[in-house]
């Protein structure tokens, strides 16, 4: 049901008709950035999913990027722990391979990285694994509303090549 959810999130916000429909899975960054075609593996937005002492997160970053143990444990207050692949769906409402900051469970708190802001527009998934959708970041930060943008990440690069 997430790709739905995700669609009706779309539609009440204005924004309807603005996810691509894909013909390849885009389960890895690698095979979204084939699918969609853009020019970096930073250009996918990753949406992880951790346990918390305050209920699940998700920290949503660029492609390119790593979370960072030491700044997660810094920020958190707790070691990274990512929700188990088979619990992931049940936690969130999007299946791995589609998981979105849109559409969510109740209760699921978002936290956008800054690897996302060097980028003018980055794909999130749309709810399955043969959806997108582009935002530029302040888009992220209007129709996301995370709880705050964090430096959580590392391994990425400065500013994107153009």
């Amino acid at each position: 049901m997430s790709y739905q959810d995700v669609r009706a999130f779309l539609r009440q916000n204005g924004l309807a008709g603005r996810e691509m429909l894909l013909k390849d899975s885009i389960d890895t960054v690698e095979h979204a950035v084939a699918a969609i075609g853009c020019r970096e593996a930073g250009q996918i937005m990753k949406s992880l999913s951790f346990l918390t002492d305050g209920g699940p997160v998700m920290v949503c970053m660029a492609g390119d990027a790593r979370i960072s143990n030491p700044k997660y444990k810094a920020y958190f207050h707790q070691k990274a722990s990512m929700i188990p692949f088979d619990q992931v769906e049940a936690l969130t409402g999007h299946a791995p391979g589609g998981v979105c900051p849109f559409g969510l469970k109740e209760g699921v708190k978002v936290y956008l990285d800054v690897s996302l802001r060097r980028y003018d527009k980055v794909y999130s998934a749309g709810g399955d694994d043969h959806s997108a959708i582009p935002f530029s970041p302040d888009e992220l930060d209007r129709y996301v509303k995370p709880v705050a943008w964090i430096d959580v990440c590392k391994d990425w690069r400065g500013l994107p090549s153009r």
